[in-house]
């Protein structure tokens, strides 16, 4: 379940307290990522997402901020791995500017699907 910018889904905490339903858990996250980014706007409401590629709900930012899924998904790509400007994409370093695993991710995935192609 790598997401389109590299983010493992499943992984993730806003998924993991949706599959549990767990409120706990959502203020827990939305304390964290609310540090983690200086803001107050990520409220334990907003800690819901079955992960973006799946069918469901998904966390506001991926669905109505995110530029990474519109532009993966107009290039008929599944993820930024397979974008020729995955390393120079200021969108993309925006998102992993502060999530190592997505980034190698990414890097592993772009790996493979050049040994597959060879």
């Amino acid at each position: 379940m790598i997401g389109y910018c590299g983010i493992n889904c499943e992984k993730c905490e806003a998924r993991i307290a949706t599959i549990k339903d767990d409120d706990k858990m959502r203020e827990e996250v939305s304390r964290k990522w609310c540090e983690l980014i200086h803001t107050d706007m990520i409220t334990p409401d907003k800690i819901n997402c079955t992960g973006c590629k799946g069918d469901g709900v998904k966390y506001f930012f991926c669905n109505q901020m995110c530029e990474i899924k519109p532009c993966v998904t107009s290039k008929g790509y599944e993820s930024c791995a397979e974008c020729t400007e995955m390393d120079s994409c200021a969108k993309l370093a925006a998102e992993i500017s502060n999530n190592e695993d997505a980034k190698n991710n990414l890097i592993i995935t772009k790996h493979k699907n050049e040994i597959e192609s060879s």
